[in-house]
């Protein structure tokens, strides 16, 4: 068993709660600008004070619709300005936020407010009103007393009954918890399962900010803009939105993913979360439009020439040639890269997945510091995580201050520390399976290098055993499959079979690019394209070089290209884009039984 703890950097009074990072801010002679909101072409900052006062303002009129200390208080909506400031409103009045994912179905909204006990309800749009009204057909939610909808003067609405509540009162609740106190509960996204309500005190929220703080000066300074695109009902955003305010940083709200690049160049932030299908999808579209401009060698090239300076750089001697080479391509073709994406970007926190070691150094190489970490909705996020003085590509990091992992004798990834949640809401047995000596039990398996870095091997629960009996993590071979331009998603397959095989999506965006690239029609649907000879051969191309990588007992024997890709609209993807490996099986079992029948008969 391997063991790596590092110890608290900051003391933080037992009575302090999130609502004290918001009104730190608020106190500075500088007042910094914490949130930033488009209106039009312009982007309009509001300063810590101006935000003080409209949370308190949302926080009476709580009050008045009769939320008590303690209560659980829904939040349903895209990212937008008003989902944070109802967040610390919701705490401001002494109560819980229970995040819930803008595209959740009645049936998990139903679950979430059921569960949690939720007394009130604030949504979006007048569609989610109508997803909590067929919630409630089904399920009983009388105890939701009050719905409250952005898109219908929610905000107008709340700061108009709370009117006659005094400041006192807001005061004396915003008081009322300390760091050991619940401040939300957040559930899983039940890749596996029901999801379960994860307890995230205040001290998960606060003691974790003030361990990155420390941890990472470079980055989190007061003045540095982000831009928020991850669902803020997602636990990594969440306790990004959280540190930024800690930090004294400005953030940028982004609704819709395909806003994000004119966002990003309009905004120009310093510093990005992502998760790994972000950086996926912005290196195949940078490949793809240059093999559509005709530069696809030199597009190749430029990235090989990255991951080797990247990789050099980190032994700690790049050669002279690789260090011309690389000036050249800085200017041919990273540069335009970095100005896709602001042009100020410097650093990238990742994590939601395993990003793969391939495009870490990439965007290394091309100017942007990745800093890869880990960590589950149980951890409050980051666990763990790479600083800029503390970077290993490839690795997830060693622990933030405060933390400690270990690997058990059976591989597992155990942790430890201010970041592990309270326990699962209404759940005492489960949070008892889930802890071991007091460690939580993750699930992942992963090592610990001489220096104390994690690098996750693969989930416990996700490891392929095949007939014959041979172990098989499938992250191996579908982050290789993933990274070529045409692929969207993989999953591998051949638990209990005979032999692995792999369920493979197009991406329909990079699509028409290189089937033009190629001289074949651009407009070509996805279920002909499928079946073309070219689009087939680049397929199985791509996944005998990944073969390369693995045993011969673990490489891919079969492969299909399937009709559509995966999405949380269907339940295969979470709304963080992760594979719901289960509910992929059961959608495509056919075709799953099809690749063994059909060797069954040969």
């Amino acid at each position: 068993m391997r063991e790596i703890s590092v110890p608290l950097a900051v003391q933080t009074p037992r009575d302090t709660n999130v609502t004290e990072l918001l009104l730190r801010q608020a106190r500075k002679p500088s007042d910094p600008a914490i949130f930033s909101r488009r209106e039009g072409e312009d982007w309009v900052d509001l300063r810590s004070s101006d935000v003080v006062e409209q949370v308190t303002a949302l926080a009476k009129g709580l009050v008045a619709a009769g939320v008590q200390p303690g209560d659980r208080v829904g939040l349903m909506s895209r990212n937008r300005l008003e989902w944070s400031l109802v967040d610390f409103a919701i705490w401001f009045a002494g109560a819980v936020t229970v995040p819930v994912y803008e595209s959740s179905a009645p049936s998990q909204l139903a679950w979430n407010l059921s569960d949690s006990g939720a007394s009130a309800l604030v949504v979006e749009t007048p569609e989610h009103r109508e997803v909590f009204e067929r919630a409630a057909q089904d399920t009983e939610l009388s105890a939701v007393h009050s719905v409250w909808c952005f898109d219908e003067g929610a905000t107008d609405h709340l700061r108009e009954g709370g009117r006659d509540v005094p400041d006192e009162e807001i005061e004396r609740r915003r008081g009322l918890a300390g760091l050991d106190d619940l401040a939300t509960i957040i559930y899983t996204s039940g890749t596996t399962g029901k999801p379960k309500g994860c307890e995230i005190t205040h001290g998960n929220l606060v003691e974790l900010a003030e361990s990155a703080l420390s941890a990472m000066p470079e980055i989190l300074q007061e003045g540095r803009r982000t831009v928020m695109f991850l669902p803020l009902a997602h636990v990594f955003a969440r306790y990004i939105s959280v540190l930024s305010v800690a930090a004294g940083c400005t953030m940028a709200y982004t609704a819709d993913m395909k806003d994000l690049l004119p966002d990003l160049q309009s905004f120009r932030p310093d510093f990005l979360l992502v998760v790994p299908r972000v950086f996926e999808k912005v290196y195949n579209s940078a490949q793809q439009k240059a093999e559509a401009g005709g530069r696809g060698k030199i597009f190749d090239r430029a990235a090989a020439v990255s991951i080797a300076w990247s990789r050099a750089e980190q032994e700690g001697r790049v050669p002279l040639p690789l260090r011309l080479q690389h000036a050249v391509f800085d200017r041919l073709v990273y540069a335009k890269l970095r100005e896709a994406m602001g042009g100020k970007v410097s650093f990238a926190v990742s994590g939601g997945g395993p990003l793969g070691e391939r495009l870490a150094h990439f965007f290394h190489g091309v100017g942007l510091m990745v800093l890869e970490g880990y960590g589950l909705t149980e951890t409050t996020a980051p666990q763990t995580v790479n600083t800029p003085r503390q970077l290993r590509l490839g690795s997830v990091g060693r622990p933030l201050p405060g933390n400690a992992v270990r690997i058990s004798d059976m591989g597992e990834v155990q942790a430890k520390g201010i970041a592990v949640m309270r326990g699962y809401w209404n759940s005492p047995e489960k949070t008892e399976e889930a802890f071991e000596d007091g460690w939580f039990r993750t699930g992942d398996l992963g090592e610990i290098d001489d220096d104390g870095y994690l690098r996750i091997t693969g989930r416990i629960k996700e490891l392929i055993v095949t007939a014959g009996g041979k172990n098989v993590s499938p992250v191996i071979l579908e982050d290789q499959i993933r990274a070529h331009t045409l692929v969207s998603q993989c999953i591998v397959v051949g638990d209990g079979r005979p032999f692995i095989a792999a369920l493979i999506t197009l991406d329909e965006e990079a699509l028409p690019g290189w089937l033009e690239a190629h001289g074949l029609d651009p407009q070509m649907p996805l279920e002909e394209a499928r079946g073309d000879g070219e689009v087939r051969r680049a397929i199985a191309e791509v996944v005998e070089t990944a073969n390369q990588s693995v045993s011969r007992a673990e490489q891919i024997r079969e492969h299909r290209i399937l009709s559509s890709d995966f999405s949380p609209a269907d339940g295969t993807l979470t709304p963080s884009l992760k594979l719901r490996r289960r509910q992929v099986l059961r959608t495509y079992d056919v075709v799953v039984e099809e690749i063994y029948g059909a060797q069954r008969q040969d």
